[in-house]
């Protein structure tokens, strides 16, 4: 009996401990729906992260100043290129890649906003704990939710002076990589040649998308 309440104080004082900044380490892949306040930008695409290898491939659709696009990309941080896939082609054009790789992390100077549960506390199962916070870039301000435990990336709003306010919405959020090879350079890739200038623009945490 004593040992029940002993582990019941330990788990209580550790629900009780102030959230910390977090960072997400494990190859992941994600799903996320795109929008902005100016009705300029929406989007729905798969992302698969690899922090270690550094190593992003981002397939995405979506409508720019009403303009529809579809976009393949594969970044490679650690050999500074990017490229842009067509598998129906089997073509790829390789642009350098100048900005730094940015992990997937709430900032060390982030400010807690607050925590809550999505859902309902009522019960078992049928609520999330989520910790959102704030912070400033020069990029641009955001305001992002994340999960306590895992880190993982439920919503995120990000404004700049383009596009004003980007909403972000996160699912489907699995641990690891379904396929690995997506994250490899594809054989008809190799040999590719840079050939024009390319900045791959960050719209807030863990988004990376290219207007």
């Amino acid at each position: 009996m004593k040992v029940i309440v002993a582990l019941a104080c330990i788990l209580a004082c550790c629900l009780a401990q102030e959230p910390h900044p977090c960072r997400r380490c494990k190859p992941t892949q994600i799903i996320f729906l795109q929008s902005t306040q100016s009705e300029k930008l929406w989007a729905f695409a798969n992302y698969e992260y690899d922090a270690f290898g550094r190593r992003l491939r981002l397939t995405e659709m979506g409508n720019y100043e009403n303009k529809t696009f579809t976009v393949d990309y594969l970044l490679h941080y650690r050999e500074a290129a990017m490229y842009e896939i067509d598998t129906k082609t089997r073509t790829c054009k390789k642009m350098p890649l100048k900005d730094d790789f940015q992990p997937w992390e709430i900032p060390k100077n982030s400010s807690l906003v607050g925590q809550a549960v999505v859902g309902s506390s009522s019960g078992p199962g049928q609520g999330l704990l989520v910790n959102t916070w704030i912070a400033f870039a020069p990029q641009g301000k955001y305001i992002s939710t994340v999960t306590e435990f895992g880190c993982i990336p439920v919503t995120t709003l990000f404004h700049d002076k383009q596009l004003g306010w980007t909403m972000t919405s996160f699912f489907n959020n699995v641990i690891g990589i379904t396929d690995p090879n997506r994250l490899n350079l594809p054989d008809f890739c190799q040999g590719a040649e840079i050939k024009t200038e390319h900045h791959f623009k960050h719209l807030g945490l863990y988004i990376s998308d290219e207007l």
